[in-house]
């Protein structure tokens, strides 16, 4: 089905969609979603809102096939959620960045590019591209256990993103990270919108719902309370604003009288606009980057990755093909690895060596030690003592 305003094609579709939790009686214990019908459409981004428990990560659940609805039905480009080739499609980002401690950053994206059937030479050119635009290219060889939480926030951004998915679905995006972050998340999501990509974000931080949203739903009790653009939801119509540049004394008391004339005792405001904390703190942020000053935490991050863009993609896809066509019996970036892994081997074996090589040189060093007394000597020396105490007794 169409956007009948914008004619876009519908992405996400519910009707009636309910999930009703039941306790091992299988007595009804909670109705999550109740009754619930919206559509998202291609290339929109979607504020699922509410306040907790309103039943937005059910709601997210059904939509990714995890949780199967009690009634009414959900559809993500027009088949099941639980289609392999939907979830193909998709990008996930879970309000808790679930990852594998042991692996390093690179080795991360690597094991989710593998899950898509990426080709070993496309994981490693998406990986390296993503953790540049993320800001963790300096870190790419350190275990994500190691990482702070925006660290692994922006980790797992990368990772929802390995894919290149049409659907990208954000839960609490900016939790964690600091107000650099925060923007250049938000600039992402403006970025994949113009792409045509949809996004459905779930976030309790509101200033940023509004910063990149077309579309809000409000749930609360699992039923949709409030659903529109923002224009519709915030703009206030009783009453007008009027922002000029700044004006001189005489002009300001002419233009108070003037709305104290026409507006017959009614209240009104003038004051000097002002600009966002986050703006604020962004251009202190900025000042000191210009200053060079270092920093040991995540760096900005860089570019749009490379595949993402529009014009990349061919690109990548006659890679992949000349690779398959060619056949090699193993990819440079296999026989690099091995090598690299003989180098590591080859300087551990001689760390080992210079080891034990000072280990003898401090043997030798040492004081030599006397070898001990005969035992009889021993014995004769005790036998002294023994009668000497005795005899003073």
């Amino acid at each position: 089905m169409q956007n009948p305003i914008s004619g876009k094609e519908s992405v996400v579709k519910a009707v009636g969609l309910s999930k009703e939790f039941r306790d091992f009686w299988n007595r009804p214990k909670a109705k999550a979603v109740n009754d619930i019908d919206f559509e998202v459409y291609e290339g929109e981004v979607l504020g699922l809102l509410g306040p907790n428990g309103s039943g937005k990560s059910t709601t997210i659940k059904m939509l990714l096939g995890l949780l199967y609805p009690t009634a009414g039905s959900i559809t993500v480009f027009g088949e099941s959620p639980r289609s392999v080739r939907t979830k193909m499609r998709i990008g996930y980002l879970p309000e808790e960045s679930y990852l594998y401690k042991y692996l390093t950053a690179m080795e991360t994206l690597d094991f989710f590019g593998a899950l898509f059937n990426l080709s070993a030479v496309e994981r490693r050119s998406r990986s390296e591209q993503l953790l540049e635009m993320v800001g963790l290219s300096h870190v790419r060889n350190r275990p994500v256990g190691e990482f702070s939480k925006g660290m692994a926030r922006r980790i797992g951004l990368a990772q929802a993103m390995i894919n290149d998915p049409d659907l990208l679905i954000l839960d609490e995006p900016t939790s964690g990270l600091d107000p650099i972050g925060c923007k250049e998340i938000k600039d992402l999501i403006t970025f994949l919108q113009k792409r045509g990509k949809t996004v459905i974000v779930s976030s309790h931080l509101l200033g940023d719902v509004e910063d990149i949203c077309n579309r809000v739903l409000i749930l609360y009790g699992g039923v949709i309370r409030a659903s529109g653009t923002l224009d519709e939801l915030l703009t206030i119509s009783s009453s007008s604003r009027i922002t000029t540049p700044l004006l001189e004394q005489g002009i300001t008391e002419r233009l108070v009288k003037i709305l104290r004339d026409n507006l017959k005792g009614e209240e009104f405001v003038i004051d000097h606009p002002r600009r966002t904390l986050e703006d604020f703190f962004l251009d202190v942020v900025n000042k000191a980057r210009s200053e060079s000053v270092k920093t040991y935490g995540a760096e900005g991050g860089g570019e749009i990755a490379g595949y993402l863009k529009e014009e990349s993609r061919d690109v990548l896809k006659e890679l992949v093909s000349v690779q398959k066509e060619t056949k090699p019996e193993m990819p440079v970036v296999e026989k690099e690895e091995e090598g690299e892994a003989e180098d590591e081997s080859g300087k551990s074996r001689e760390k080992i060596d210079r080891l034990a090589t000072h280990a003898v040189e401090e043997k030798k060093q040492l004081p030599e030690l006397k070898p001990p007394e005969d035992r009889e000597e021993i014995n004769k020396k005790l036998s002294h003592l023994v009668s000497k105490k005795d005899g003073k007794h």
